[in-house]
């Protein structure tokens, strides 16, 4: 009896499950749908770049100073671009922040030209500049253009300033073009 009760327990937390899952695949639909249509845009994290931070006096001109992307990073970038496309998302408006290893990241997407967004920048190190530059970082997304995708490509301290998410490299995380919510999270591949 005691078995029978195990097994059917087991049974109808199955059945009370599923809904849940086809309502996660549902949000996820609909927020690729948002990030196609423009009403959403993703949040990137540059592909793997080993280390933390850049070493002592790099310089923005010089990628040479920089922590850059492994051969692994640029391969990753590649496979975001091959999954953005698989989702519908051919091209898109793409920023970048000035360091070598977002512009490399962005570049790697092949989802068109990459212009530098300076909000996009790191302030790893510089928290104090924060608060500025978040407001700067939302006027620019208020400021893109509304009629299709959009691809923005920076630092952990950008993204988890912005949305209160730790992304690995290469993950995405949507917002809703209004307001800014959290709409999902798109992992590297």
């Amino acid at each position: 009896m005691r078995f029978a009760f195990h097994i059917i327990t087991c049974l109808l937390l199955a059945c009370v499950a599923q809904p849940a899952q086809a309502k996660d695949m549902l949000a996820s639909e609909g927020m690729w749908q948002a990030l196609r249509d423009g009403r959403a845009v993703a949040v990137m994290r540059h592909a793997l770049a080993p280390g933390t931070g850049d070493p002592p006096g790099f310089r923005l001109d010089d990628c040479a100073t920089q922590r850059n992307l492994s051969a692994e990073g640029r391969a990753q970038a590649r496979r975001v671009g091959a999954a953005l496309r698989a989702n519908g998302i051919a091209a898109a408006t793409v920023k970048s922040s000035a360091w070598c290893r977002a512009r490399d990241t962005a570049s790697e997407l092949g989802l068109g030209p990459v212009e530098t967004e300076p909000s996009l920048n790191s302030f790893f190190g510089e928290s104090s500049r924060a608060p500025a530059q978040m407001a700067a970082l939302r006027a620019a997304i208020a400021a893109l253009p509304r009629d299709g995708p959009a691809v923005l490509v920076t630092h952990q301290v950008v993204v988890t300033a912005l949305s209160g998410i730790y992304p690995q490299s290469g993950e995405m995380v949507v917002l809703a073009r209004d307001g800014l919510a959290v709409l999902g999270r798109i992992p590297a591949p």
